[in-house]
């Protein structure tokens, strides 16, 4: 199931994603109203699978009693896909050719560092370029959504307790990231953390370590890789951050990035995200997430 919000007179409403459309949940709820049915991604993660077969069961009674609930997306206002992660957790460093492109040695233990709510941002929205940077960078990355609650996980069953994946794009400033040893300020200004357009169920993505991911700038390819050049695997990954602190429903997980981000070019060819760029994160079966860059007022 491909999970999504979207903004409708200032609210967030709960769609899911159907080969003819978006089948309004929310709008639906209040023509066919039904107990326990989750109107929100964020309350889908929370109810576990009890709340996501209400959820795949209302959406079937719903196509079969037909009524106007299916939206063209492409006149929807999206909203992040996850709205309030508790936590926002970030990997760096994790593909090989990334850390070799930046002339990084291969770290013995995943990186970690975070991002904040502030951050969070949608599908088709725009990014702010903030003043006083001039070095803003894209990063495609594979995102997991947790989906149970963690701690002490072993590898071995970690990927049970993720609920899906989504897009994500580790928009980085890298003047700020590099005044200081800790990355934080470079990677939390607002709306540096775009997630979506949709949150896929982990049943419909199977194996996240061989899916194929791209990051195109204006429609130019600069990333082209596959999750497999992953250093930490989703389910060592999932592993080794529960051992320091529990996970919860709805905390999401950013794994990293491929080769191919301006950073990694020579510096002589470096041209940082301008006003006007639009950058788009294409992974398999999660769909493609579009951001436009523009300078901050």
């Amino acid at each position: 199931m491909k999970l999504l919000h979207y903004i409708k007179d200032g609210q967030i409403r709960l769609g899911v994603k159907h080969e003819q459309g978006v089948i309004d949940v929310t709008g639906a709820l209040t023509v066919f109203p039904a107990e326990g049915i989750p109107q929100s991604v964020d309350e889908v993660i929370d109810g576990g699978r009890a709340a996501q077969e209400a959820l795949e069961q209302y959406v079937e009674k719903v196509m079969a009693q037909g009524g106007d609930f299916m939206i063209d997306e492409t006149r929807l206002t999206f909203g992040p896909c996850v709205a309030h992660p508790n936590k926002i957790i970030c990997v760096g460093l994790n593909y090989r050719q990334h850390a070799e492109e930046t002339g990084s040695k291969i770290p013995a233990y995943p990186i970690l560092f975070n991002k904040f709510n502030n951050a969070l941002n949608g599908h088709g929205h725009d990014v702010l370029l903030p003043k006083g940077s001039s070095m803003v960078d894209y990063e495609a990355e594979l995102v997991i959504v947790i989906g149970k609650t963690a701690k002490n996980v072993p590898r071995e069953n970690a990927l049970e307790y993720v609920f899906g994946y989504c897009n994500g794009n580790d928009v980085s400033a890298r003047d700020f990231q590099r005044r200081t040893n800790q990355w934080m300020i470079g990677k939390s200004c607002d709306g540096f953390c775009p997630i979506g357009p949709y949150l896929v169920t982990a049943d419909e993505v199977g194996d996240p370590n061989r899916l194929s991911i791209r990051c195109m700038l204006n429609n130019e390819v600069r990333q082209n890789s596959n999750t497999a050049d992953m250093i930490f695997r989703c389910d060592e990954i999932v592993s080794y951050v529960s051992q320091h602190m529990t996970l919860v429903p709805g905390d999401i997980i950013m794994t990293g990035t491929p080769a191919g981000v301006i950073l990694g070019y020579p510096e002589d060819q470096r041209v940082f995200l301008k006003d006007g760029d639009v950058v788009s994160v294409e992974i398999e079966k999660l769909g493609t997430l579009t951001n436009r860059f523009v300078a901050e007022a």
